[in-house]
C-alpha cells in the first residue's frame, strides 16, 4: 500500500470520477492511474469504487471508508511536512490562502501588506475561488487555510473559526430613488431590479431569506461571483445590489452610492479554515490573528484540539 496509491483514489473523486482527467491533474497517465487503483483494491481486498463498462461512477459503501482514511494520511503527511520545514528552514516558507474575492480584494490586503513586512522569508500564495472551492483546496491540502464566508456543505474535516461580521448596503446609481426613501423597507428594495452574488455565495442565501420571510419575490436580473462585478453593472443601471458595507469606497466608487441596510438583511461571518490535523508554523499563527484578532494562538490550538478530541470521541 503506497501513499501515492492514496492520493489517486482521492484525486479521482475530486475529479468526479473521471480517470483521464484524474491523471492529468497527476501529471501521469490514464493506465497508470487505473493500474494503481487495482492495485489497492486487490491489497485490501474489495473495490474501492462502482464501475459500469470499466467505468467509475462512485465509491462502494467500504471504498467510502478506504477514502476518508485516505484524506486522513495524505492531510497529515502534509503535516509532517510543514514540521519538517518548521524544524529546517524557521521562519522560511510558504502560506497559501484560499480566499474569496471580497477578502482578497477589501480585507486582505492592509493585512498582507503588514505580513510581508514582519515575515519577509515568507511567501504567500492567494488562491481565489468561491466558498465551496476554497474549503476544498484546504481539506485537499493544497491550501494552509482558507478565508471566505459560510459553505452550502458540510466539511466535517475542517475546523471553521468565526472571524468578524460584514453588514449590508444597498448600493445603486448617486441619483437612484432607492438613496432617497424615507425609510429603507424590504418592500422598497424589492420594487427594483437586483444584481446578486451568485448562489454559490452565503450573500445571496442571506439576501433571499430575507425577502422570503417577507412573502416578498425579488427580481433577480443578474447574478456574479463578486462585488467589483456586480457594481459596474449597478453602474450601468441594471438595478441596483445589497452588497457587504466593507465593498462600497465612496473615494472609488463616484458614481454610485450606499445606504445601510444591516436592519434588513443578516450580516455575512467571515471564517477561517484549518483542517483540524494541520501543524500551525509560527506564521500562520501570526496571520491568522493579524486577520482577526481575537483568533490568538491559545485560541485556535484549542478549537483545533477541540475537533481532534470530538472525533476521537464519536470513534
Amino acid at each position: 500500500m503506497k501513499l501515492q496509491q492514496l492520493r489517486y483514489i482521492l484525486e479521482i473523486v475530486r475529479q468526479n470520477n473521471h480517470l483521464s482527467a484524474a491523471a492529468e491533474a497527476l501529471h501521469t497517465s490514464q493506465p497508470g492511474v487505473s493500474r494503481q487503483v487495482q492495485l489497492l483494491e486487490s491489497e485490501l481486498g474489495f473495490e474501492i469504487f462502482q464501475r459500469t463498462r470499466n467505468r467509475i461512477i462512485g465509491p462502494t459503501e467500504p471504498g467510502q471508508l478506504v477514502l476518508e482514511i485516505a484524506k486522513r494520511v495524505v492531510t497529515d503527511m502534509a503535516a509532517l511536512k510543514s514540521l519538517k520545514d518548521d524544524i529546517n528552514s524557521g521562519t522560511h516558507g510558504t502560506l497559501t490562502i484560499g480566499t474569496t474575492h471580497t477578502q482578497a480584494r477589501y480585507v486582505l490586503p492592509r493585512v498582507i501588506q503588514e505580513f510581508v513586512r514582519t515575515h519577509p522569508d515568507v511567501q504567500l500564495v492567494l488562491r481565489q475561488g468561491n466558498p465551496e472551492d476554497i474549503c476544498a483546496m484546504v481539506d485537499a491540502a493544497e491550501a494552509d487555510l482558507a478565508i471566505g464566508t459560510d459553505t452550502v456543505n458540510a466539511m466535517p474535516n475542517l475546523v471553521k473559526l468565526p472571524c468578524f461580521t460584514l453588514p449590508r448596503s444597498v448600493v445603486a446609481q448617486k441619483d437612484h430613488p432607492i438613496l432617497e426613501v424615507p425609510e429603507l423597507t424590504l418592500e422598497a428594495v424589492g420594487s427594483y431590479p437586483i444584481i446578486s452574488y451568485d448562489q454559490r455565495y452565503s450573500g445571496r442565501w442571506r439576501v433571499m431569506n430575507a425577502f422570503k420571510a417577507a412573502g416578498i419575490e425579488p427580481k433577480i436580473i443578474l447574478s456574479a461571483i463578486d462585488a467589483d462585478v456586480c457594481k459596474t453593472y449597478i453602474e450601468l443601471g441594471l438595478g441596483i445590489g445589497v452588497l457587504t458595507n466593507i465593498t462600497f469606497d465612496p473615494t472609488r466608487d463616484t458614481e454610485l452610492g450606499a445606504r445601510d441596510a444591516s436592519h434588513l438583511f443578516e450580516p455575512s461571518t467571515i471564517f477561517i479554515s484549518l483542517r483540524s490535523n494541520t501543524y500551525l508554523r509560527g506564521y500562520m499563527l501570526d496571520f491568522i490573528r493579524s486577520v482577526a484578532p481575537k483568533l490568538t494562538p491559545s485560541v485556535v490550538r484549542a478549537a483545533l484540539r477541540d475537533a481532534n478530541d470530538g472525533r476521537a470521541g464519536g470513534d
